[in-house]
């Protein structure tokens, strides 16, 4: 070949060596940028987890069974994963900030629409509207953190966009406790173009329309600069749909086994939209005083557990602990897994919410991580749609556990036993995992020594 010839090629390698040095979005662009998407994360959960909250006086109006109460609480992942497949898709090719922006908007008004529905397919078709809308923030958020900070650097911003989940459910627990408060004392409420509104329905209402502004904040906000896979990643043959699906076919032991200790962790945790009416049925404590108490537990907890085990997992991963994020992982595993079946087999409420909180660690702690472990292994070219498929799976998972509450509870214990059936979704999703562990950590190591092979 001519040196004429081989001009362009060398120019192009040259400007991709150049593009790959480029530093790193200042820490202050990077962390308002994580803070901004923090919020609407914090926004997207409220929406979300909010219903749980009400389903006593929805099941009452809608004369509805935990059968489908079930299924209405997991209308929301059954979508959320199939859009998020296509999601991470566009999201590795368009502009990550308007997609951000159309899919808050589209959430909240969902929102607003739950609480103006009139029978169960409505609310239905809500909820999933609700899945559609979220679909677009966390695989744009991983893939904008994966351009602003470092892989060493990576897990603390990761942890504090985790955080807004306990923020978020606090925070849907404590507006709840109030309206039901209200609503004890008499109150009803009306809203321009809405009319007179059922406690439940004003609460709906009143949260999803601030969503609708906030949505307009991210048209204006700038994004981090797409960064190109280093050479040492360049094991993917382009950034298409079918490239990820390869990598992941290639690797399907490492990445069930990972993405399966999540899976059981969003079974868990989408299964207790269910706590208010357990604890109620069980130990005769009112929403009120579930919610309220679970705020205030959710609010300390959570956002103090996520950061401290983020920063424990840079740290290990600075002193070359390469396999520290699963390491985490398998610990928030082990402590999530018992402390969410132990607490319904207790004598008193107390004793049972006091065990509660030691499953919000564990459950903190495996939705702070799993992401960091995830991107451990993931080229970055592929990263968008990697994260889409990995909330796919962990979405359709945790839908299973809700369904399977409303159908054990329904049909095995009886709906007075709904506790037994809480405490039995646990057992059921832990075991895959649990069989997986030895392979999935090897695997997990052979593949980071092999990366960090091909960085030297």
């Amino acid at each position: 070949m001519s040196a004429e010839a081989a001009a362009p090629g060398e120019a192009k390698g040259v400007s991709e060596l150049a593009d790959q040095a480029k530093p790193y979005p200042s820490a202050k662009a990077g962390w308002f940028l994580v803070i901004m998407l923090t919020i609407a994360y914090i926004f997207s959960f409220v929406d979300r987890y909010i219903l749980g909250l009400l389903v006593e006086p929805i099941k009452a109006e809608f004369a509805l069974s935990d059968i489908e109460i079930g299924w209405l609480l997991s209308a929301f992942t059954i979508i959320y994963g199939v859009v998020g497949i296509f999601m991470g898709w566009l999201i590795d090719r368009g502009r990550r900030m308007w997609i951000v922006s159309i899919g808050v908007a589209l959430w909240s008004a969902a929102t607003v629409a739950t609480g103006m529905a009139k029978n169960f397919v409505q609310l239905f078709i809500a909820r999933m509207s609700v899945g559609v809308g979220e679909a677009t923030l966390s695989p744009a958020t991983f893939s904008m953190i994966g351009d602003s900070f470092p892989p060493e650097r990576r897990g603390k911003p990761i942890a504090f966009y985790s955080s807004a989940l306990p923020i978020g459910a606090g925070v849907a627990s404590l507006v709840s406790a109030g309206i039901i408060a209200w609503a004890a004392s008499g109150g009803s409420q009306s809203l321009p173009f809405f009319g007179e509104l059922s406690p439940w329905r004003f609460t709906l209402i009143v949260v999803g329309l601030p969503g609708i502004l906030l949505a307009l904040f991210f048209l204006f906000m700038k994004e981090p600069v797409r960064r190109p896979a280093p050479e040492s990643e360049q094991t993917v043959g382009g950034s298409g749909f079918m490239d990820a699906l390869r990598y992941l076919r290639d690797n399907f032991a490492l990445y069930a086994g990972v993405i399966l200790i999540v899976c059981c962790m969003t079974a868990i945790a989408y299964s207790q939209g269910l706590l208010p009416s357990t604890f109620e049925r069980t130990w005769g404590w009112s929403p009120q005083k579930y919610a309220l108490i679970n705020g205030i537990a959710l609010l300390i907890i959570g956002p103090i557990n996520m950061m401290i085990f983020g920063s424990l997992s840079d740290r290990m991963t600075g002193k070359g602990i390469a396999d520290a994020p699963l390491k985490i992982l398998y610990i928030g595993f082990f402590i999530m897994v018992p402390s969410g079946v132990l607490p319904y087999f207790m004598p008193s409420p107390e004793l049972a919410f006091a065990i509660l909180c030691i499953n919000t660690v564990g459950i903190g702690i495996v939705s702070a991580i799993g992401v960091t472990a995830l991107l451990g292994v993931t080229p970055s070219q592929i990263r968008g749609q990697v994260v889409a498929l990995y909330y796919f799976g962990i979405s359709q998972f945790g839908s299973l556990g809700p369904i399977a509450t409303g159908y054990l509870s329904n049909l095995v214990y009886g709906e007075e036993n709904i506790r037994y059936a809480v405490a039995t979704v646990p057992v059921i999703f832990a075991i895959l995992p649990l069989v997986l562990m030895p392979i999935t950590m090897r695997l997990y190591r052979e593949q980071v020594a092999r990366i960090g092979e091909a960085a030297k």
